[in-house]
């Protein structure tokens, strides 16, 4: 028989059910002042034993990924645990690029001490700064002038010997050598003049030919001599090149000497000090040109330290591309966080200057990149960034594989560029490289990146929660202290903690959980400090927090305000009071930003005689996900495995969620979609005063379902705003109580009897509590009980096997379109 309508097959959850309070004397302090700070984070034994075995174990591919969810401190425990351990570590050597005399297109890499870098760079900058001076003042010398002039006057004496000797012997032979605009010339002379060309034409024939023989004589003579010209031209240089090297050695020598003994025992510096001291000898009028351009532009006095600033001298230069030490000595291992991993933070890069309307480029314009700076350290990254930047990615892994850093620009990746540009020497690679990122991240990696496994061989997972017990309270509170400590905030008393650990199970979804995301709960505190302050207080209390929390809903409830003005002033149906048959009040989560809140859905279903299918509108509509038409095929499996067995399914029903214009997901809905069945199919009202939330599986339990206290306090707003009556509650799975945390409003409207909730276990407790009709169990006999709602379902099940036998037996074929049963032009598809 039914049940009065006032009547309840179950008790509400009591208060204490609803909200697990934390007892402020329980603590046993006053204000946080009194504790201690917490060195380690809370809760994260696991992922901080990984990461200590990942920093310690020194083997190719133990690369680190942090993997949790945002704000459960992967950056701060890394951080930490790094700043310790990489200050008892050894500083790394040096690195440093240089020319490369032989092949400029290929920069040389030297490995170097560490602290030797810098000094190298700038005793190499001293080195040219001197020499411009040294050289030029060498060369300016007396001694050298003397030389050269010596060298110089040797030679011309040859010339002249040369000439004099040739001039006696054709004065000897009245033949005149003169010298024109044309060269050398020979011509005859009598009585001292040269003889003209009508008066020798005159001559005789025997006398002419005389003195054509004579002059051709002459004319070989003074041809050797002209061909000895240039070999003695070449002597003379030669002999001023060699005293020039001279020179220059004796300058270049001693001070490169000099550097040797500062470097000594530096293999790298030595071999590369004498290739630099080949170099300067042979190019030392590189320095006699600068000091003439200084001479000529009126520049007696050069500034100190500009000697690398003419390109002429760059060649000789220290391009430092690491430097982990200093005078004092070393500073232990690098650890590099790279907050914009590009191809070029990354890598390095070589830059390019324009001269001339052209672009060029040397070693001293090679970048380093994150690599080189953390190169023997630590480096970390986040991995949505690195997997976002174009090439970044498979740039690092490259790097990691090979154990060298090769400079490689974007062009030359794609094989878009083909001119020839620098080669840098690849500098070999020695680093730690930590991840972090998000779970799917992680498993993404791991199934579609081969190369990931074998790279990043070690996983730190965060957890998210950590259990509600004593001890943890009390280690939880030294947190807040801590946290209080590090962001200068104004102490927490006793209550305001209390308070704190309760929004911390709030936060965890479960009341025997603690949330350890110290990102929000700090973010919490600090609104809290902004309150306290505002209220004129020294600490902060548990008013405070409260107030925090409810000024940061405040802050993001336009949406939430906009969605229940809708259902209020009857824009969006939904009924809190009343009765009908086919309809129910299903509840949902929406997430806005840092907000979520629970909107209660309007969820209907009709019924008629068909073929045994359930429509799911939704899904057919294309509004529905995969979860959603899930829960709908495991509700239609339990109508079908639990009424009118011997009979064939002969139903056709629809569900729907009403005024739903956007998508619909999940299958916490699948609970009330069945109630709405069940009761279009025994056409017994439900109380539109209660609403629905829990999944279904095929033996009728209910399941447990995520986001339970947004969606109970949902439809605890909306009946406030419309008035409480008293009869007006939630069904929730009975696998959700233990995760109730909900508002204190709530818990007092539930404490005065005014709104209640339900824990449910099966479908026939809740449609018992729905209908507040019996839902009723099979007798020996295997019949439910007469009136009861499964004997209401079955009933109507058989009537419509008996109304399909009936149709499909009509003379004439016209039962034909039967087997659908919904004529022969419908189109529904069983979901």
């Amino acid at each position: 028989m039914p049940e009065s309508e006032d009547t309840m097959p179950m008790d509400a959850l009591t208060p204490d059910k609803l909200r697990q309070h934390c007892d402020p004397e329980a603590l046993g302090f006053k204000t946080t002042q009194e504790l201690e700070s917490v060195d380690e984070l809370v809760g994260q034994d696991r992922a901080l034993g990984a990461i200590r075995f990942g920093t310690g174990i020194d083997k190719p591919g133990f690369n680190l990924f942090l993997l949790g969810s945002s704000g459960t401190g992967r950056h701060t425990a890394i951080r930490r645990f790094l700043d310790r351990r990489a200050a008892e570590e050894e500083a790394p050597d040096d690195w440093v690029y240089v020319n490369n005399f032989s092949f400029a297109h290929k920069p040389r890499a030297l490995r170097l001490p560490p602290g030797t870098a810098v000094r190298f760079r700038d005793t190499m900058a001293e080195l040219i700064d001197d020499l411009r001076t040294a050289i030029p003042a060498l060369f300016e010398s007396d001694d050298y002038r003397n030389r050269r002039r010596a060298i110089d006057e040797a030679f011309e004496e040859q010339q002249s010997s040369a000439f004099e000797d040739l001039q006696k012997k054709a004065e000897e032979k009245n033949i005149a050598v003169m010298r024109t605009p044309m060269g050398f010339a020979l011509a005859p002379k009598r009585n001292g003049e040269v003889i003209k060309p009508e008066v020798f034409n005159a001559m005789a024939e025997d006398e002419r030919k005389e003195i054509e023989e004579t002059i051709q004589e002459l004319q070989k003579e003074l041809a050797d001599i002209l061909q000895r010209l240039p070999q003695l031209e070449k002597e003379r240089r030669d002999k001023l090149r060699e005293l020039n090297a001279e020179l220059a050695e004796y300058a270049v020598g001693s001070s490169i000497k000099d550097i040797a003994a500062r470097f000594e025992g530096l293999e790298a510096i030595q071999t590369y000090l004498e290739e630099a001291r080949e170099d300067l000898v042979k190019n030392a009028n590189l320095f006699l040109e600068a000091a003439q351009e200084e001479s000529q532009q009126n520049q007696p006095f050069r500034s100190a330290g500009t000697g690398m600033d003419d390109p002429r001298f760059r060649r000789y230069a220290v391009n430092v591309v690491v430097a982990n030490g200093d005078d004092d000595g070393a500073k232990g291992a690098p650890i590099v966080f790279e907050d914009h991993p590009t191809l070029f933070n990354l890598l390095g890069r070589v830059e390019h200057i324009t001269q001339y309307g052209a672009l060029t480029t040397d070693f001293t314009l090679i970048k380093p990149g994150a690599l080189h700076r953390a190169n023997g350290g630590y480096l970390v990254l986040d991995a949505r960034k690195v997997l976002t930047e174009p090439l970044s990615w498979e740039a690092l892994k490259r790097c990691l594989r090979s154990g060298a850093i090769s400079i490689t620009s974007p062009g030359e990746m794609m094989s878009l560029v083909s001119t020839i540009s620098l080669q840098p020497d690849a500098i070999p690679l020695k680093v730690k490289v930590i991840l972090i990122g998000e779970r799917i991240l992680y498993y993404m990696l791991s199934n579609l990146d081969p190369d990931f496994s074998d790279l990043f061989k070690v996983e730190a997972d965060f957890n998210e929660d950590i259990d509600r017990s004593g001890e943890a309270c009390g280690l939880y509170s030294r947190l807040v202290a801590t946290i209080v400590q590090n962001k200068g905030l104004k102490p927490v008393e006793a209550s305001g903690v209390a308070r704190i650990i309760e929004e911390a199970s709030r936060l965890a979804d479960d009341a025997a959980k603690l949330s350890v995301r110290t990102g929000p709960l700090a973010d919490l505190m600090s609104e809290a400090d902004y309150w306290a302050g505002d209220a004129g207080r020294d600490t902060i209390t548990a008013e405070d927090v409260a107030r925090a929390v409810r000024e940061r809903i405040d802050r993001a409830s336009r949406l939430r305000e906009r969605a229940q003005e809708a259902i209020t002033r009857d824009i969006v149906l939904i009924d809190t009071d009343g009765e009908a048959v086919g309809q129910i009040n299903g509840l949902a989560v929406l997430s806005l930003g840092n907000l979520s809140f629970g909107r209660p859905s309007r969820i209907t279903a009709r019924v008629r005689m068909g073929a045994g299918k359930v429509v799911d509108i939704e899904r057919e509509v294309e509004l529905g996900g995969p979860l959603h038409s899930k829960g709908v095929l495991i509700l239609s499996s339990l109508l079908s495995s639990r009424y009118a067995l011997e009979l064939p399914p002969s139903l056709w029903a629809s569900l729907v969620f009403e005024q739903s214009y956007g998508g619909v997901d999940g299958d916490s809905a699948s609970c009330a979609e069945l109630y709405a069945l069940l009761s279009a199919l025994s056409e017994v009202p439900i109380r539109q005063s209660f609403a629905v939330t829990g999944s279904v599986n095929q033996f009728g339990e209910v399941q447990a379902i995520g986001g339970v206290n947004e969606k109970i306090e949902g439809f605890f707003d909306l009946c406030v705003a419309r008035g409480l009556t008293g009869k007006q509650g939630v069904l929730i799975p009975k696998a959700n109580v233990q995760h109730l945390m909900l508002r204190e409003d709530v818990v007092d409207a539930a404490s005065k009897g005014e709104f209640h909730i339900y824990g449910v276990e099966t479908v026939d407790q809740g449609i018992a509590l729905l209908t507040g009709r019996e839902a009723g169990e099979r007798d020996a006999s295997g019949a439910f009980p007469e009136q009861s709602i499964n004997a209401l379902v079955e009933a109507r099940l058989q009537h419509f096997a008996e109304q399909r036998k009936a149709f499909g037996a009509r003379p004439n074929g016209t039962g034909a379109g039967a087997g659908n049963g919904a004529g022969a032009n419908t189109t529904d598809v069983q979901s």
